[in-house]
């Protein structure tokens, strides 16, 4: 993991958690951040996370321009050590 996991709750929380709470996702709810729904969609490395946080992707919006690229890199950090966990802890 390259990125800052305890940066990255505090940014996940404070940008991403009202869709994907607890690693869910509320507007398409098989795409969620579990373990399995990341390597089902190829999503299951840093690369991939940071590409679709800074792009956006279908309904997820872009967050290349709110956010610094050492930011997204720690979100990503976070998603992947918490889909890890199953988002337990």
């Amino acid at each position: 993991m390259a990125g800052d996991a305890a940066k990255g709750a505090k940014l996940f929380s404070a940008n991403c958690a009202a869709c994907h709470i607890g690693g869910g996702n509320v507007v398409m709810g098989m795409k969620t951040l579990k373990s399995a729904a990341l390597e089902k969609y190829g999503m299951n490395s840093l690369e991939a996370i940071t590409t679709q946080v800074t792009k956006g992707k279908n309904a997820m919006p872009a967050f290349g321009t709110r956010l610094k690229p050492e930011q997204i890199e720690d979100v990503a950090t976070y998603v992947l050590e918490q889909s890890a966990k199953d988002w337990k802890g």
